[in-house]
């Protein structure tokens, strides 16, 4: 299927794939970072076989771009004519509208398929010193494949993830993802940062239990990639946050007035979604 591999970036998301790959594949793994040290500490560990430099792309029989949206334009626009006939090129990035749009005429006759994917993984730390083999294990990886991309080329891509560990492939659209991405995984991100952001954040000691871990969680991000994702996928963004201050206005306005009935109701409703969206997973 796939005898060499390439990884480009190898932060929390690439280097958590290229350990994958090294530790439940046989493929060659060729690697590259533009920080020097993390690129010389992934040889040394044994995790990449070699260098991924631009003569060796044509050598990647699938080559794995895990850099922010606008890099992963331009590192593909730039080394079009470089990647290997009938190969395969997937990008990992949190939106696929930037993405592949710009990059459809680019790679339009180039010879090899490029299919945007997003890997629903992730922690709270961020860089290739906090990645690790087993990140994507039950995990969905999408994808959102041009028109006309074949089905055995995807069928690969599928049957290698499942080798890395994901647990679901969930085929998309880039307008559908941006648009389902921005409810389930970045408003998230932004609710988190405004919790933290109440003047009683700092005298929690003491008065915490899990609930509060878990709002806090994701608030500890890096800030240089969701800036990008967030303005990248603003509308979308916009408008999950306006729905919220929606939800949020109608529930002070509730309390404020002491409705119990009303309160109750509103508390069931959320109740009964989170149980049949719990039936669902």
């Amino acid at each position: 299927m796939f005898q060499t591999v390439g990884v480009v970036g190898l932060g929390l998301i690439g280097g958590s794939m290229a350990k994958a790959i090294h530790k439940y594949t046989d493929c060659t793994l060729l690697g590259c970072n533009r920080n020097s040290a993390t690129l010389s500490r992934a040889l040394d560990e044994g995790v990449i076989d070699g260098v991924l430099t631009e003569e060796r792309l044509a050598e990647c029989d699938l080559v794995i771009i895990a850099l922010y949206p606008e890099a992963t334009v331009e590192y593909v626009t730039r080394r079009r004519d470089l990647f290997r006939r009938g190969g395969i090129v997937m990008d990992c990035g949190g939106v696929k509208g930037v993405v592949c749009t710009p990059l459809e005429s680019v790679v339009k006759d180039a010879g090899f398929w490029f299919v945007g994917g997003h890997p629903m993984a992730g922690i709270e730390r961020s860089g290739y010193a906090f990645s690790f083999p087993d990140l994507f294990q039950k995990a969905s990886l999408i994808l959102t494949p041009y028109p006309g991309t074949p089905q055995s080329c995807l069928d690969d891509i599928w049957e290698f993830a499942r080798k890395l560990g994901f647990g679901r492939l969930q085929p998309s659209t880039p307008e559908e993802h941006d648009h389902i991405i921005a409810y389930t995984s970045q408003l998230a991100h932004v609710v988190s940062c405004a919790y933290v952001g109440s003047p009683s954040a700092p005298s929690f000691e003491g008065f915490s239990a899990g609930s509060f871990k878990d709002m806090t969680r994701v608030a500890k991000l890096n800030e240089d990639m969701w800036t990008e994702l967030f303005l990248e996928n603003r509308e979308a963004l916009v408008r999950e946050i306006d729905t919220l201050v929606e939800e949020l206005a109608a529930f002070a306005c509730t309390i404020r007035r002491g409705d119990r009935e009303r309160l109750r109701d509103m508390l069931r409703h959320a109740r009964e979604i989170k149980e049949a969206i719990d039936k669902d997973c």
